[in-house]
């Protein structure tokens, strides 16, 4: 019974790790663009500490991505970071209020055009807190503090109005299906812990 237990409880520690994989890190999304290709680029920031996020920098890489806008985020104001040639190079966003607060996350957006010969976009990030602390996520992929990527691949995106062209790809049709499949195997594995509990139970109360 008790090594049944371990494994009902080993299986719903699991789903909560899947479901949780793709919002536990500072994210950039779409998570996939088209060389050449106009996005309007979200960066997603969880906040996982039980004190307030006040302030958020993201480097973009010049050779991969031109950032050129950005949107007005409530209760934050932003800076764009320029080097001498006039291109931005990161923006830091800063709260005007009490910040992203725990169990809460923030999305601050902005525009630009994907590099013709880019083939991944690397957005290192650094995630400042109310104490002064600051988490770097700008490792590779796999560590413990990953820096978000995007893949980027040849062919037609959309244009400088946002619309899509041929052959783009729908970058929220494909995150609800990996959320989806996601939170099916959690499930499932989480039934089949139950049957298990369910039929030893039937067992030891004959």
């Amino acid at each position: 019974m008790k090594k049944l237990y371990s494994i009902l409880i080993s299986t719903m520690l699991s789903m909560i790790l899947l479901s949780g994989i793709a919002s536990a890190h500072v994210s950039v999304l779409p998570s996939e663009a088209k060389q050449g290709s106009y996005e309007k680029f979200t960066v997603r920031v969880p906040n996982e500490k039980d004190i307030p996020t006040v302030k958020v920098e993201v480097k973009f890489p010049i050779d991969d991505v031109a950032i050129s806008r950005f949107a007005q985020t409530p209760g934050w104001k932003y800076e764009a970071v320029k080097d001498a040639s006039g291109k931005i190079t990161s923006a830091i966003w800063t709260a005007t209020g009490d910040g992203v607060l725990a169990g809460e996350f923030i999305e601050f957006e902005t525009q630009g055009k994907v590099g013709d010969k880019a083939t991944s976009i690397s957005w290192k990030a650094y995630q400042t807190y109310k104490d002064g602390s600051v988490v770097e996520w700008t490792g590779a992929a796999g560590s413990d503090k990953p820096a978000s990527v995007t893949k980027v691949v040849a062919g037609a995106g959309t244009d400088s109005h946002g619309q899509p062209l041929a052959g783009a790809a729908s970058e929220k049709s494909s995150n609800n299906s990996s959320l989806t499949w996601a939170l099916y195997i959690a499930g499932c594995a989480l039934v089949v812990a139950l049957l298990a509990l369910f039929i030893n139970f039937r067992k030891s109360s004959k």
